[in-house]
């Protein structure tokens, strides 16, 4: 059995996430999905405009996903071992980049694979955030 596995905020799920998902399914038997807590996304300088709990319900309830589990920390190969993961998923924004160059040897080492999806282009909760106060006449500060 193949056991993939991917992590992500899914905070405003959009249609990249899904793609990313459905992608990451079709190569594999099980897909298991970390959700990033609402304190490692703080950590990482940033707040989810949806709470944990129903991110993580609303990745757990998409078809494509056999399991959703919390996202404490930012090891992936840690997560990947723990769940005897034989793929790790991850968007191509990282792709060639000095620090995944490490990670790739490292996952080499253990016997994982790292597949690179593409970004859906002119999509990301990001931009949806941005949009969304900008209706509503907010600054990213206000939101923060």
């Amino acid at each position: 059995m193949i056991i993939g596995y991917t992590t992500g905020v899914y905070d405003l799920f959009h249609i990249g996430h899904l793609n990313l998902l459905k992608n990451a399914k079709g190569m594999c038997d099980k897909l298991v999905v970390g959700v990033t807590v609402d304190e490692l996304v703080a950590y990482k300088g940033k707040q989810a405009m949806i709470p944990f709990e129903d991110r993580i319900e609303i990745v757990r309830s998409i078809k494509y996903v056999d399991a959703a589990v919390p996202q404490y920390d930012m090891d992936k190969l840690a997560a990947c071992k723990k769940l005897k993961a034989n793929i790790l998923f991850v968007g191509d924004d990282w792709y060639d980049t000095p620090r995944w160059q490490d990670y790739e040897r490292q996952f080499k080492e253990a016997g994982i694979e790292i597949v690179y999806f593409p970004y859906t282009k002119g999509v990301s909760s990001t931009q949806i955030t941005k949009a969304l106060n900008a209706v509503r006449g907010h600054n990213l500060e206000d939101v923060k």
